[in-house]
Order: C-alpha cells, then structure tokens, then sequence
C-alpha cells in the first residue's frame, strides 16, 4: 500500500490548552423542562418520550452530570481535519471520529439527507398565525427558550395538538438548537411544528449534528472560558462510547434490565460524572477503542452541500479499511499546528527592614552570581517557539530577496536585449545617415 499522509495534531504533544473554567453550554436547561413536564399531564408526557424525538426526554430524565474537563480534554487531542462537519482526536496512537455517522448511532435520532435542510418551504396559514399569537412571539421568528418556559404557565386550556406543539419546540429550542435562553429560534424550522407527522419525521439528528459541530469548530480552545451551543452532552457520551474500558470507570453506565438489556440508544447509558484528577493521563492510556461507526465503504462519507475536502483525513478512513493496517507513534508527529503557551511567572514577597535597605552587601553577596528569576515551563517552551517564528521569517526574507535579485538581473537582460533591438531597427530605417550619425557621436566623445 503506498504511503499515506494523515491530518497533524492541532497542538503539540504536552502543550494542549489546560481547562481553567468549566465550558458553558444551554442544553437540557432544566427551567424549560421542569416547566413543560409539570404543564402537561402523564399521558402527554409519555406520548412525547415515546415519540421519535423522545430520546432527548429520556435524556432528561437521567439527570447526566456534565464533564467539562473531561470533554475538554478530548477536543485538545484533536488532528487539524479541515471538513466542517467530521473530527477526529488521538488516543495514543489510535484515531478517534466524531462524525454524522457516529452521532446518529448514538442518539438514534433521523440523520437522512434533504435538500434545503435549514430553510424547510413552509405554508404560512391563519392557524399557524393564530398558534404564534398563542406563545407570544413575533411571527417572522421561532420561540426561544425563555418564550417557551413563560408559554408553559399558560398553555393549560390549549387544545391537545397545542400542547403537543409546545413539546415538540421545548425539545427543539432546548437540545436541538441549544442556545441562549433569549436567542430566537430560526422560524423556518420551528413552522414545520404545524404539521405534527412532518415535524416528527424531519431528519432532526442531521439539524442537532449540524449545529453542534458548527460551534465545536468555531469554539477557541485556549481561552480561559467559552461556550458551545447545541447538545453538547453528546460529546461525552462519544467518549464512553468510544473509550469501553474507560466508560465503565468513570461513565456511571446505568445497569443493564435483566430483560431489556442494555439500554439503547447509547446515549441513555451512562449517567455521565464530574471529572477526575489526572483524567487526562487516563484517556490517552486506553487500549481498547472504537474507532469510528463502520459501515460500507459508500456510508463512511456522510453527504453535505457545503463539506470541505480533505484527503488527509479520508486517509484514515482508507487505511482503517486496509487489511492489517497498524497504528503507529510515527504516523503522528508530536508538533502541532496551532500555537498555545500559558506562562506564569511566579513572584515570591521578600520581607524587607531598615537595616536591610541601608546596609552594604558583603564580599560574598557581590561575588555570587545574580539569582535567575522563577519563570514556569511554559516561559522557555515561549522562548522556543519564538526562536522558530524568528529563523522561518529571517529564512523567508532571504529567500524573497534572492527572488528579487534573480528578477532585477532577468530584467536587466530583458533591457539589454531591447536596446539592441532598437539599434538594429535604427540602422534598417536610417541606412548610411545611421552611420555617419554614430561616426559623429563617436568624434564628439573623443
């Protein structure tokens, strides 16, 4: 098999980001859903969990802890992959995807294609009107998901698809979009609600899929704190999913029904925890790892409109479906591409007196050699990258200056050439005055 390139890091190995706040997210807000499940009664609530959106109910109901650091961590092993829509992160020496593929097989939910997929063309009627004045939201927009939590207190005489209605927004607003309470869903999407079968059979998984990895990519892993819209639960669960071994540590697995068995989808498995210490060190020790979601070779490349290319990254997928493939440390060097170092420079208070600013030093004091200022690790990994950045720039500017040089000497002949051109025209145009002209050019020189 010829040899094949695969995606870098993004950050070199042992300078990945530190995680100093946990990351912000706005899925599952428990206001929205504490008041939805009290405004509807028993049945309605279980019609809506038995629903093919009703996975996201049982999440709920799980009440999973959220591991920030834990998600964090997983994204920092990232490989630089350039498709929007697909990531990939090293555990050891094996790579781990995160795609539409894996994220349907998790949650179950519809992935299929559909054109137009954010922009639905919808029939705007009088009863779709009239239930927008009902939630109390301007009709050119969707309901957020405070418009929703404040319909929940008063929906109790609408008529059972209304209430229904405001299930289906709840779960949209409150996993599939998942963004700041105050933020307007997109209206395109929320009028499918009018026609419940449509709105239920719309390939929501690919919508939630597409948001979420919008924001993942977009997300600055080096700030201090940030925030990531859409389910980002699912994230974690990929990890579990992902990691077995490790799992049944640390992913709290809910226990198997001696009928049932396992739950499924896997979301529902695990119940999630709080991270540990040194959590990162165990993830990149785990031997025992699903790679990604395998299907026919045809299905390994989910269909998008605006996908980007990387061949890098299709490399994986080729060599995972090459007989005896083998991972190895040379298949990913340590640099990354993306530059991140954190400095902290310690001070330490010095207790000083009078007598010790008045007197003089002593003879051993003057010979000893000045004490080095306590700087972190990352002040000389600081130092080193500046140091490259500093060499490639000074190498660069060599070599634009020979370019130039190279153009100035080309154009001087390309001059040279031209003169000669226009001498040999003169003496076709001039004939014998040409000569005499030069002969008297000549004598005035001398």
């Amino acid at each position: 098999m010829e040899q094949l390139d695969f995606p870098p890091r993004q950050f070199t190995v042992g300078q990945e980001p530190v995680p100093a706040k946990s990351i912000g997210y706005y899925s599952s807000n428990t206001r929205l859903f504490s008041a939805l499940r009290e405004a509807l009664n028993e049945k309605e609530w279980e019609e809506l969990k038995e629903s093919k959106l009703g996975v996201f109910l049982k999440f709920y109901e799980l009440e999973f802890s959220w591991a920030s650091r834990l998600v964090h961590y997983m994204l920092t092993f990232q490989l630089d992959c350039k498709k929007k829509y697909e990531l990939w992160s090293l555990i050891g020496v094996k790579p781990v995807r995160f795609s539409l593929n894996e994220f349907g097989e998790i949650t179950g939910l519809n992935c299929e294609y559909v054109k137009n997929l954010e922009h639905p063309l919808v029939e705007v009627t009088d009863e779709m009107k009239a239930f927008w004045e009902l939630l109390g939201v301007n009709f050119e927009r969707g309901p957020s998901i405070d418009d929703l939590t404040t319909a929940c207190a008063r929906c109790e005489t609408w008529s059972t698809d209304d209430r229904k209605r405001l299930g289906y927004l709840a779960i949209y607003a409150g996993f599939i979009e998942a963004q700041r309470t105050t933020t307007p869903t997109r209206a395109a999407l929320a009028r499918l609600v009018m026609d419940l079968e449509v709105f239920e059979d719309y390939p929501w998984g690919r919508v939630a899929f597409k948001g979420l990895m919008d924001s993942v990519k977009k997300a600055d892993l080096t700030k201090t704190s940030y925030y990531l819209d859409g389910f980002v639960e699912v994230l974690q669960v990929w990890i579990y999913h992902a990691l077995p071994e490790f799992a049944a540590g640390y992913g709290d697995p809910v226990e198997a029904d001696p009928l049932a068995g396992t739950p499924t989808p896997p979301l529902l498995a695990f119940l999630g925890g709080k991270g540990r210490k040194h959590g990162k060190e165990k993830l990149q020790k785990q031997t025992t790892i699903n790679t990604c979601t395998v299907k026919d070779y045809s299905e390994m490349f989910p269909l998008w409109d605006d996908e980007v290319e990387d061949k890098k990254a299709d490399n994986i997928i080729e060599a995972i479906f090459s007989s005896g493939w083998s991972w190895n440390q040379a298949h990913w060097p340590d640099t990354g591409t993306k530059l991140w170092t954190s400095v902290k420079v310690e001070y330490k208070k010095v207790k000083t007196s009078k007598r010790s600013l008045c007197s003089a030093p002593t003879e051993s004091e003057e010979e000893s050699p000045r004490k080095k200022a306590r700087v972190s690790p990352g002040q000389d990994t600081l130092n080193a990258e500046i140091k490259v950045w500093l060499t490639a720039m000074a190498s660069s500017m060599v070599e634009g200056l020979g370019r130039c040089e190279s153009l100035l000497t080309t154009q001087g002949r390309m001059i040279e050439s031209l003169a000669k051109k226009v001498e040999d025209m003169e003496k076709i145009v001039g004939g014998e005055n040409y000569e005499d002209k030069k002969t008297e050019e000549n004598k005035d020189d001398l």
